[in-house]
């Protein structure tokens, strides 16, 4: 089934089969948003997938609701997507939640937490496992409704001017980190920075960074960083799965006859899938050409990974003692991710593992 009539199908599931045509159209005005997002046109699988999803419901609308997009700078700063939702000064935004973190360090999840569950894990926690209801629940303070809209999948753990060996290492390094995983390297005695990604070169470049992250190879590539941060780490233990969302001012969300937000919803998993898709065929070519290139491929160590994780415990354990949706929504993403990877390390873990080795000859 083509994306159209795939998308034509989801919209109409929300209308009642009963109703003649001549009342379906009446109930479909002329909408359209501006949706600015928190990426540069260059990188365009993070920033096609949200064109994609303004293409894809423009489709299953008949073009009736026009989304126009808008790249990270042009009409409000890459980093301010929620504020400026939330305010109602544009209708919808395409952003990664743990940017907000500053606001309630609750926004850090649906996009990733540090040792947060893998992208499959995550996005059944959100459609299956109450994600979606806690996170929700929560975005309503903002005047927000979160839609599933992206994945990056497992991330990189970043670009260093200097080989990462011990906790030492870490030490006072300035590094352009997102989200909150920021304050875990803050307790390992890092310096992080939450820079938007069309900044981060230019401040590499300057040495006010020692080192940064963004997603992966192919994203990372075109924004340069091997060309000043030789370094490249894996894995991105504060990115096990990312997802992103198109975030939308509720009480418009609230206005949108149901079909419309059944269009948007979909549009919105359309994107995702395309995105992880995406991004699964372009990182292993990406890799192999930075690689080539003379980019030098580390994983971080026991001694790092270990430090890394015990204090993202202590971390979320304090944070879990006042702020009772940052508990609410922790209790249920940790309780379902702990009981996926039961599974996962039965059949996925166990597969995979041997397709690694085989495929190696």
């Amino acid at each position: 089934m083509k994306r159209r009539q795939f998308l034509k199908v989801a919209a109409a599931g929300a209308a009642a089969t009963a109703i003649a045509s001549p009342a379906i159209a009446q109930s479909s005005p002329a909408i359209k948003w501006r949706m600015p997002v928190s990426w540069p046109k260059s990188l365009d699988t993070i920033y096609g997938g949200a064109d994609m999803m303004c293409k894809a419901l423009k489709e299953a609308t008949d073009g009736k609701f026009d989304i126009q997009i808008f790249a990270a700078g042009e009409i409000v700063p890459g980093l301010q997507i929620v504020d400026a939702v939330q305010s109602g000064t544009v209708e919808i935004g395409h952003t990664a939640s743990y940017y907000y973190f500053g606001k309630d360090p609750t926004f850090g999840f649906g996009t990733s937490v540090p040792f947060g569950p893998n992208a499959r894990i995550n996005q059944a926690w959100w459609t299956q496992g109450g994600g979606d209801e806690v996170l929700n629940e929560f975005y309503k303070k903002y005047n927000c409704r979160g839609l599933l809209a992206g994945n990056t999948g497992c991330q990189m753990g970043g670009w260093f001017r200097k080989e990462i060996n011990s906790l030492d290492d870490l030490k006072g390094l300035k590094m352009r980190i997102g989200g909150w995983a920021g304050k875990i390297l803050e307790k390992l005695g890092g310096v992080p920075q939450q820079i938007a990604g069309g900044d981060i070169y230019p401040a590499l470049e300057r040495g006010t960074l020692d080192a940064c992250e963004w997603v992966g190879p192919y994203d990372d590539e075109k924004l340069g960083f091997y060309k000043i941060a030789p370094h490249y780490y894996a894995p991105g233990w504060w990115e096990g799965g990312s997802m992103l969302f198109a975030m939308v001012n509720l009480d418009k969300w609230n206005s949108l006859p149901k079909h419309y937000q059944a269009a948007l919803e979909q549009a919105g998993h359309y994107a995702n899938t395309w995105m992880m898709a995406k991004y699964d065929a372009v990182n292993p070519q990406a890799l192999r050409r930075l690689i080539a290139g003379g980019t030098k491929l580390h994983v971080f160590s026991p001694q790092i990974m270990d430090a890394s994780y015990k204090a993202t415990l202590e971390l979320h354990a304090d944070v879990a003692k006042t702020n009772e949706s940052f508990k609410k929504v922790n209790d249920s993403m940790m309780a379902f991710t702990k009981n996926a990877y039961q599974w996962f390390q039965v059949a996925e873990n166990t597969y995979d593992q041997f397709m690694i080795r085989a495929m190696r000859g």
